[in-house]
């Protein structure tokens, strides 16, 4: 590993060892230049380029983005503030939305469009399980429209996101969409850098297939993977008093990020923005979304249930009591 300013770095080295510390010292330029101009935290950045400027180059590209990785999250324990490696190399134009759309429309395809499992469980259950991310509306719109609307007619719902390792804010919006009724509600929005104020978020009134409602019983599942968009569905259902959560503590992750293309192998992302709950203020960024029921991760499933069957034998008229 090679540490020092950025003149001091190639003294002593091989010509080799001098070209490749060469192309390290570009692209942690690269990575300064990106965190600087689009970090949601411009007083953070600045923090996070002085610990980059003394990170030690290994070897290679996978060890140069965990070496890089630490660094970069030193500072607050941003989990989505990152440089990837991939070991296939990235597409031509990834960064770019049509590219990135691609890419997201063959990722769902592969994966029900985020729709892991539709289940009607006993006495009236449904078990909606979404998984791996919650991808674009445009991209998988119509498959949760179509997963919802089975789940519409059940006296109670499991909406599991143990496996949900984050996703799109705009799907969030459309799922509470269905999980309230017509009035739009206010969700989590976006505290913005480029504009300095908070994009709102609301339900809409029209929701397409069925909508579950906002009255019946609601149990969100979550754990230690649950992640980014994942998270957020299950906080603002929390926060709004529309659902009760059930599980373990999840990651921690609240920064809506950019990934910027490095070169064919390395990508860094970047948080430009974070979310803002209308009922806290504030998000859960750093300390997870704390579950209502705290469970083991064998018995979180059976707790839900137990939970969602002792709701529905104390209404009224229910063939349960």
């Amino acid at each position: 590993m090679v540490r020092g300013s950025w003149d001091q770095r190639t003294r002593g080295l091989t010509k080799g060892q001098e070209l490749l510390t060469l192309s390290f010292m570009e692209i942690v330029k690269q990575v300064v230049d990106l965190m600087s101009r689009h970090y949601v935290f411009p007083d953070v950045a600045r923090e996070v380029v002085g610990v980059l400027e003394s990170t030690a180059f290994p070897v290679d590209r996978a060890a140069l983005a965990d070496a890089v990785t630490r660094s970069l999250q030193s500072v607050n324990g941003d989990k989505h503030l990152r440089l990837i490696h991939h070991e296939d190399p990235l597409p031509d134009g990834h960064g770019d939305d049509e590219t990135d759309l691609a890419t997201m429309a063959a990722w769902a395809d592969r994966t029900g469009g985020g729709v892991a499992a539709v289940q009607r469980l006993d006495d009236g259950i449904a078990h909606l399980d979404l998984r791996p991310v919650l991808f674009p509306t445009v991209v998988s719109g119509e498959a949760i429209a179509a997963a919802m609307t089975l789940v519409a007619p059940a006296d109670a719902l499991v909406l599991d996101l143990r496996g949900c390792l984050g996703g799109e804010p705009s799907m969030v919006t459309f799922i509470c969409g269905y999980l309230f009724g017509a009035a739009p509600v206010e969700i989590s929005g976006l505290f913005e850098r480029t504009t300095g104020r908070v994009a709102q978020a609301w339900t809409h009134p029209y929701a397409p297939g069925r909508r579950f409602g906002p009255d019946k019983p609601l149990a969100v599942l979550i754990s230690g993977t649950t992640f980014s968009g994942g998270e957020q569905l299950a906080y603002d259902l929390q926060q709004t008093g529309r659902a009760t959560v059930v599980g373990q503590r999840s990651r921690g992750g609240a920064h809506p990020r950019q990934g910027f293309r490095i070169d064919d192998h390395l990508e860094l992302t970047v948080p430009v923005a974070r979310s803002v709950s209308p009922v806290t203020g504030g998000n859960w960024e750093g300390v997870g979304v704390i579950p209502t029921v705290e469970t083991t991760p064998d018995d979180t499933l059976p707790a839900a249930l137990a939970l969602l069957r002792e709701r529905l034998a104390t209404r009224p008229g229910s063939i349960l009591a």
